[in-house]
């Protein structure tokens, strides 16, 4: 379970994969990207979400420190148990880190068994972007 506290305000998380390295800038303007093609802005975003190797990469803590939210991580073998419910799934990914997808996966983590993806993985030269929106159920 994440910590993530959804409002109904801040529907969105964006998940984010990356090389070690990647340029903070580019990364950011990723991140922008994936909310303008949710159609959504910056007041919209609950979280970062990325895989826990990713902890203490620079790009992804740069990001949640330019919307101010918080930055959540997950296990790759929590990632792969999003892999049903990932747009793009990549071999190639999980021959690497151990799951199927980082940015989808991780958005979807973060929000929730109930989530689905608003924007699908977009690329960078360096990195990876998806968004994903609680869907919030009446009791």
């Amino acid at each position: 379970m994440s910590d993530v506290k959804f409002d109904g305000l801040r529907p969105l998380v964006l998940g984010l994969g990356c090389e070690r390295g990647a340029p903070v800038h580019e990364v950011l303007a990723l991140a922008e990207w994936a909310l303008r093609e949710a159609g959504a802005g910056a007041e919209a975003l609950a979280a970062i979400a990325s895989i826990d190797s990713r902890k203490s990469e620079p790009a992804v803590l740069a990001v949640a420190a330019h919307f101010s939210v918080p930055a959540v991580f997950f296990a790759a073998a929590r990632l792969e148990e999003e892999t049903p419910r990932l747009k793009n799934p990549s071999e190639i990914v999980f021959a690497r880190v151990g799951c199927h997808g980082v940015a989808e996966a991780a958005a979807l983590a973060a929000a929730g068994a109930s989530a689905e993806l608003a924007v699908a993985k977009i690329k960078s030269a360096h990195a990876t972007a998806a968004v994903a929106r609680i869907l919030l159920q009446n009791g």
